[in-house]
């Protein structure tokens, strides 16, 4: 009975966690693309996305180092880690006098998220192994809930008191308390993993080096890593598009904050259910399904008129994302042995969040170059060339395939 009250107390400090990773990203969604047009006078479209593909690149980096440091030091202290370098984020924002520190700020930033929401990720799936849909799919509900409050809220406080200082005091609070009890409050759960390899009575035969290699060779983690990257693509173009799309309709930043807000509002608060769906009807089917939801949400929000047929368009996107954000993550589980993991889950964040650096830099040059309209058009086209890909290549079931190779 202890045990079990003990990991229901570790899921919930886990919990918490999530949605302060998620809502000290959340601060700057709505707010950075503005801030550099309005505040530092930045009229390209390319240059003001510079502190997402910062963000990209650290992020990426981040994912891959973690994974392979949590199998070897453990999940706590990799959280922790992360939670000081995140500490430094709101203050370089709040008292930025140039573009670049907004630039290092999102370094720090995606330092910050790397570390501890794959951490997150990997903790809840220890806890929960027989369930990883279930798992991931309520790690990122949370996770994308704090996404969405802080986007809403600092959109609110920007419009009363404009968008620096008052709307980033809110990732001093949370960058302090994430510390603090990450440090006081939470426990490793390695313990955990040592059991479910004892329980599969199998080991690992291959390095992590030969499961980075798997990843551009395997067809299912090749359509995984492919779907991860474009629903990223996706992410920055709302991120860093969208903003600057609604404002250049006329939008308020009020409104503007509460349109990029319902994106991981649906996105965090559908994957919850998601997850634990594709734990029944496989993974494949929401994979496809997604995919082609985020192709059409895209297009709605450009063929779109106004606040109600945008919030239709955010709405399908967020819904769509939320059929693949944590499926992809559950599907990689399945084919990962408990030992390495973190690693392979890792690799998998790796390439994904590669897709803010493809994404920046792609929707950033098309809209400098053509305008909005390409630049979202093309991002769609991306989705539907992702979803008839996986259809059409992705291996159907993949359940625990370290325990049977030949699914594999």
């Amino acid at each position: 009975m202890k045990d079990h009250y003990d990991k229901n107390i570790q899921l919930a400090i886990l919990a918490v966690l999530t949605a302060f990773v998620g809502a000290m990203w959340g601060m700057e969604r709505a707010l950075l693309p503005l801030i550099g047009r309005e505040e530092f006078l930045i009229s390209s479209t390319m240059v003001t996305l510079s502190f997402i593909i910062g963000f990209g690149l650290s992020k990426t980096l981040a994912n891959l180092v973690a994974g392979n440091l949590m199998d070897r030091v453990g999940r706590r202290k990799v959280m922790i880690l992360g939670w000081i370098i995140g500490i430094p984020v709101p203050f370089l924002i709040i008292f930025a006098n140039s573009w670049a520190w907004i630039v290092v700020a999102n370094l720090f930033l995606g330092a910050n998220q790397g570390l501890c929401w794959s951490t997150a990720i990997l903790m809840m799936m220890d806890l929960m192994s027989s369930r990883k849909g279930l798992s991931t799919g309520f790690n990122e509900f949370v996770g994308y809930t704090g996404v969405s409050l802080a986007t809403f809220s600092t959109g609110i406080i920007a419009s009363v008191y404009g968008p620096r200082p008052f709307p980033f005091f809110i990732g001093v609070i949370l960058s302090f308390s994430g510390f603090l009890i990450s440090l006081f409050f939470l426990k490793d759960t390695v313990f955990f993993v040592k059991m479910e390899e004892e329980e599969t009575n199998t080991f690992p035969s291959y390095t992590v080096t030969t499961a980075f290699k798997t990843s551009i060779q395997d067809r299912t983690l090749i359509s995984c890593n492919m779907n991860g990257m474009i629903t990223k693509i996706n992410d920055a173009t709302v991120w860093g598009i969208f903003p600057l799309y609604f404002a250049s309709k006329g939008m308020s930043v009020e409104m503007i904050g509460s349109l990029v807000a319902l994106y991981p509002m649906v996105w965090g608060i559908a994957q919850f259910g998601t997850g634990a769906l594709s734990d029944y009807i496989g993974r494949k089917p929401l994979l496809v399904l997604g995919m082609f939801g985020q192709a059409l949400g895209m297009l709605l929000v450009l063929l779109g008129r106004g606040h109600l047929y945008w919030s239709i368009g955010v709405f399908s996107l967020g819904l769509s994302t939320a059929m693949v954000y944590p499926t992809l993550i559950a599907a990689i589980g399945d084919r990962a042995h408990p030992a390495i993991r973190a690693s392979e889950i890792g690799i998998y964040r790796f390439w994904r969040d590669g897709g803010f650096i493809v994404g920046a830099f792609i929707s950033g040059l098309l809209v400098d170059l053509s305008g909005f309209g390409w630049a979202i058009g093309v991002i769609a086209g991306l989705n539907v060339l992702s979803g008839m890909t996986t259809y059409n290549f992705m291996e159907r079931e993949i359940y625990q395939a370290y325990l049977h190779p030949s699914s594999g």
